[in-house]
């Protein structure tokens, strides 16, 4: 009888020879490839793998091309088919005002037998999806198109053709993997842990205990930055993708106030009040920090990061104070989240992800939660256009009359000044900036600074912190081996903040910034 090792051993061997046999017999094609059979494998087997072959950003779509016309033929090599040509055929079977077309995807050559290929088909109207696992012509038909509007539209830009370049099967497999990053499980937070490793090349080194500091807040003071990393559930996966664009390596932030009579304050953007909305709040330091301690359920890593004494000097706290009180109850920023990270055309975008992945995630969004849409990034598109009330569909019409392209839009600098339908939109890090922008920290180039640009690793990057570890407080890092030159508060693991307290601020800074994993390079004067 077979013992389990033995078992997992003789299943190894069979993947590896098939693999090795396909990869050196060219001209023949087999029944099926390793990959394809993967999953009817013993699990102990197949998933290691299938792990090693494919991950979470395999979920995310390959911009292939787009389809306008017959004579605007596109060809492309699949995860499945080597050959791929697509070409676009305009015809009115109905009769209706505009007509419809039909797609045409001849798909050739396929690896083996047994493998297929996944395809999201986009236009600022629609958004659909098909597989192909025969070789052969396939079409997808558009019995009308919605208005002029969209028929102009794909005459002129064509269907975006998007491809899923795991596969079938691989893209189930990045769900898989996918899903665990927002669970508030400790799968979960090993996912995450994972994802970043692997993607951005983050270390999580253990501390030792305790992993939570006694603080004294009488060596706090107005303007002290505190640096926050979430790696489990809802708030954890979503930092962890934040994290990975962005290049930053904590995903929150928050800043203490102090008021004239020396009680500590927290003020924060992205607060969550009773009604479960996330706003912008002033809360006692008490109260926020056993939130943290023991209700906060997505294992916060917290850096307490003080000001520089001579930066401290300069920190107006009545400007600070002021600002904050007129931010309080507002909204989080969700308008100009995602633009402090989109800086250039080409340069921001994580492979496979580019443009025209967002212009469609934007879209099925739009036709899913189209309030949501409008909050998230509607108002702000049409701030860059320099018009209003347009939703998705007219905003990428309206890019096409003027002869730019979406990609060009989303490179426009946010404005600080913008006003939004309810009010000032500031994220997290974004609120801290402008209240520094108040407080007079970025004087005497203020005018030329827009704090909505930034990301939360282009904050802690800022010379603006404390730079001699013997003025640290006495209670920082004081069980710890390793001496941050900031203070960890809270977290099993050691936080890093590569980049910390590097930069001096200058005019337009962040504003046409690269961030590409894992290195994250940066021009100088960006």
């Amino acid at each position: 009888m077979f013992s389990s090792s033995s078992l997992f051993r003789c299943f190894l061997q069979l993947f590896l020879f098939f693999f090795s046999f396909s990869s050196h017999v060219q001209a023949a094609k087999l029944p099926f490839h390793p990959r394809d059979v993967l999953p009817l494998l013993p699990r102990e087997v197949s998933w290691p793998i299938l792990n090693s072959l494919h991950g979470a950003v395999d979920l995310l779509p390959s911009f292939v091309g787009s389809v306008s016309s017959p004579n605007r033929i596109v060809n492309w090599k699949g995860a499945c088919f080597e050959g791929n040509t697509a070409w676009m055929e305009f015809h009115n079977k109905t009769g209706s005002e505009f007509g419809g077309g039909t797609l045409h995807i001849r798909v050739s050559y396929p690896h083996s037998w047994t493998c297929m290929d996944l395809y999201i088909f986009a236009t600022p109207y629609r958004v659909t999806w098909d597989y192909y696992f025969l070789s052969r012509e396939h079409t997808l038909e558009i019995s009308e198109w919605e208005d002029k509007a969209e028929y102009e539209y794909v005459k002129n830009k064509g269907i975006s053709i998007f491809l899923m370049q795991a596969g079938m099967i691989g893209t189930f497999q990045a769900l898989w993997d996918v899903f665990p990053l927002f669970t508030n499980t400790g799968w979960g937070e090993n996912s995450n842990i994972g994802f970043l490793e692997k993607h951005m090349g983050a270390s999580f080194e253990e501390r030792p205990q305790p992993w939570v500091t006694n603080i004294s807040v009488d060596d706090v003071h107005s303007g002290d930055f505190l640096a926050i990393s979430k790696i489990r559930g809802r708030w954890g996966g979503f930092e962890t993708l934040e994290k990975w664009v962005s290049g930053a390596y904590a995903g929150h932030t928050a800043v203490c106030l102090k008021d004239s009579e020396g009680k500590l304050w927290v003020g924060e953007s992205g607060h969550e009040n009773e009604k479960g909305e996330d706003i912008i709040a002033i809360v006692p330091w008490d109260e926020w920090w056993d939130f943290e301690l023991n209700k906060d359920d997505s294992n916060p890593h917290i850096a307490y990061l003080p000001l520089h004494p001579d930066v401290r000097a300069k920190f107006n706290e009545t400007a600070a104070w002021e600002y904050a009180l007129s931010m309080a109850g507002k909204p989080y920023g969700y308008h100009n989240m995602i633009f402090s990270w989109i800086d250039t055309i080409d340069g921001n975008y994580p492979p496979p992800l580019d443009a025209h992945v967002v212009a469609s995630v934007m879209t099925v969004w739009s036709k899913i939660q189209p309030e949501y849409a409008a909050n998230m990034w509607n108002e702000a598109l049409n701030k860059r256009l320099g018009t209003q009330g347009l939703n998705l569909s007219d905003i990428l019409v309206e890019i096409e009359k003027r002869g730019s392209s979406f990609d060009e839009l989303l490179t426009i600098p946010e404005q600080d000044n913008w006003i939004y339908s309810d009010g000032k939109s500031t994220s997290c890090i974004a609120f801290i900036l402008e209240m520094y922008k108040e407080a007079g920290l970025f004087d005497p180039i203020a005018d030329s600074i827009q704090v909505t640009e930034f990301t939360i690793k282009d904050a802690y990057s800022l010379r603006f912190f404390e730079n001699n570890s013997s003025r640290l407080p006495k209670w920082c890092n004081d069980a710890d081996n390793v001496k941050l030159p900031y203070c960890q508060i809270k977290g099993k693991y050691r936080m890093e903040l590569p980049g910390y307290n590097s930069m001096d601020p200058y005019a337009h800074m962040n504003e046409h910034c690269p961030s590409l994993p894992p290195k994250y390079y940066r021009l100088r004067n960006c």
